[in-house]
């Protein structure tokens, strides 16, 4: 999954493609360096990001949805307002990547649409929710958020879905370690399994890499270790680097 940030204030690429025709372009840039899906997102949802209003997100999302092939890649809405989703899934969307934790509202409108969906663990607000993150046993409590919506979304019958542990997303520096070392954890029939550590702060707060750009190297190491335990979706900055880096660690893995 290729990260697509139609925003002015994202951690790593705020601001770069704000113009309609640089986000189409690239779109199908990360397209053809291997990207299956395209992740578009009006709204940052960094550590400390304000709200923006339902209107704001619609004048950026739209523009570029609209002007996206929908039968070449699979088009992923991330947003946690259910106008914007309905939009964007009669726009061509295919699912929505949900950061709120399974908006009932939401899931309505992925069921209406007959859409995937990406079920997101949080805790807290973006603006708060790194103050004081706490958990007892963050791998236990994060599957055991996941198992009870399992029944409400089996009954919606969506056609896929996925859930997220949300590394970065109340959690500090342990809880995301202990997450992805155990990201096995949270494979089930139900669903499949979607990280998203690409130059997150975790990678600063271990190796000392303040620039999010420079971070490339800890977020393929992440994605390789997270191919290797069965998760499905890997969301990435850096999609020519990460589909190689997973291609030859899967050759070198292969017995013969």
């Amino acid at each position: 999954m290729g990260i697509l940030n139609l925003t002015p204030d994202s951690f790593s690429d705020g601001g770069d493609f704000m113009d309609p025709s640089a986000a189409v372009g690239k779109a199908m840039e990360m397209a053809e360096q291997g990207a299956q899906i395209i992740d578009l997102g009006g709204e940052s949802t960094r550590p400390g990001s304000d709200f923006i209003s339902e209107e704001e997100e619609i004048r950026r999302v739209l523009p570029v949805l609209e002007k996206l092939p929908t039968d070449q890649f699979v088009i992923s809405i991330d947003t946690t307002k259910t106008k914007v989703a309905q939009l964007a899934l009669e726009a061509g969307a295919h699912l929505i990547n949900d950061v709120s934790g399974g908006s009932a509202e939401l899931l309505k409108a992925a069921h209406a649409h007959n859409a995937g969906f990406i079920l997101m663990h949080s805790q807290g607000k973006p603006k708060s929710m790194q103050d004081q993150p706490s958990y007892m046993n963050s791998v236990a409590e994060i599957r055991e958020f996941f198992d009870q919506k399992k029944e409400q979304i089996k009954e919606l019958g969506l056609p896929r879905l996925w859930v997220d542990p949300g590394i970065g997303f109340g959690k500090t520096l342990t809880h995301n370690l202990e997450i992805m070392r155990s990201i096995h954890a949270f494979l089930d029939e139900t669903w499949g399994v979607l990280l998203g550590s690409s130059r997150k702060s975790w990678i600063d707060h271990l190796c000392d890499a303040p620039d999010p750009v420079k971070r490339i190297g800890g977020s393929i190491a992440s994605a390789i270790d997270a191919a290797a335990k069965g998760v499905e979706i890997i969301r990435v900055h850096d999609v020519a680097e990460t589909v190689q880096a997973i291609l030859v660690a899967k050759e070198l893995a292969t017995n013969t």
